[in-house]
């Protein structure tokens, strides 16, 4: 077992697979106590058997909030103060946007949205009491671009990365570090059986989306990004003085990421004349 600097307690939602397990399991072998959420008596059982005493399950799903605040405050009274939280619980939903239905899209903010804010927020008021602490979510590098195909899932993971970013700036004055974990592909299930898939519909698409839907479930298993180390990364980032806002893992997140930015500071460039337009003569300035 790698030497902890400092015992803490850790809560992760999302930790029978995944990236949430690797999580855990680095939290874990690093000397830190675990509350890992999961959505059945089985995966609890599984959890805690992977170190007896500092590895403690509980069954929830994430969209309930009122179960959300209740784990939360139920773990702060038996297990310890928190003092590393992680909303990861989510999953992917794949489909071009005309062929999503809403009733799917509205499910996929239900879990990767508002689940994670109700997971924040029933942490924050414990954190702010005590001016400390480290809250985190998993977003995607589809939080910082996006691809054909998966609208409905960065829309999603754009969105929280809005509410984390907002988030660390009213926090900040209280000792509390935010994070958004911003993952390229790791091998997972995440692209395979977790993946949930919208009928495809409309032909128009076949040309684009066939080849980009058959890469993805061939790839899936033998991904680039090994969950292990980014357990590692996370842990890491927990024992340094400024933790960062953004924590981009993966080479291909790296990449991607990066070309996705740059084309967003071209549009601002190459329309900053017209841009500069449309505003009144005076006015107050932000």
């Amino acid at each position: 077992m790698r030497e902890a600097a400092q015992k803490r307690n850790w809560l992760i939602t999302g930790v029978s697979t995944g990236l949430g397990r690797a999580f855990a399991q680095a939290a874990l072998d690093a000397g830190h106590t675990v509350v890992g959420t999961v959505r059945s008596e089985q995966d609890l059982r599984a959890f805690e058997a992977l170190r007896p005493g500092d590895a403690h399950g509980r069954i929830l799903d994430v969209t309930d909030d009122q179960a959300v605040s209740a784990v939360v405050a139920e773990a702060e009274r038996n297990v310890g103060a928190l003092d590393v939280v992680i909303a990861n619980a989510g999953y992917g939903l794949e489909g071009t946007f005309e062929e999503t239905p809403p009733a799917e899209v509205r499910r996929q903010f239900e879990v990767n949205v508002f689940g994670a804010m109700a997971t924040l927020q029933a942490a924050l008021p414990h954190m702010r009491r005590r001016r400390r602490g480290h809250l985190m979510a998993v977003t995607s590098m589809g939080g910082l671009m996006a691809v054909p195909g998966m609208s409905a899932y960065c829309g999603s993971k754009f969105a929280l990365e809005g509410v984390l970013e907002a988030l660390g700036k009213e926090v900040a004055q209280f000792g509390i570090h935010v994070t958004a974990i911003e993952p390229g592909s790791f091998r997972t299930d995440w692209s395979g059986r977790s993946m949930t898939r919208a009928a495809r519909t409309v032909d128009d698409y076949d040309e684009l989306f066939t080849p980009i839907r058959e890469a993805r479930q061939k790839a899936s298993g033998n991904q680039l990004g090994n969950p292990a180390k980014a357990g590692d990364a996370v842990v890491h980032i927990t024992t340094v003085e400024r933790p960062p806002a953004h924590l981009v893992l993966g080479t291909d997140a790296l990449r991607l990421v990066t070309a996705a930015r740059m084309a967003v500071d071209e549009d601002i460039r190459a329309w900053e004349t017209l841009s500069r337009t449309t505003d009144f003569p005076e006015g107050a300035q932000l």
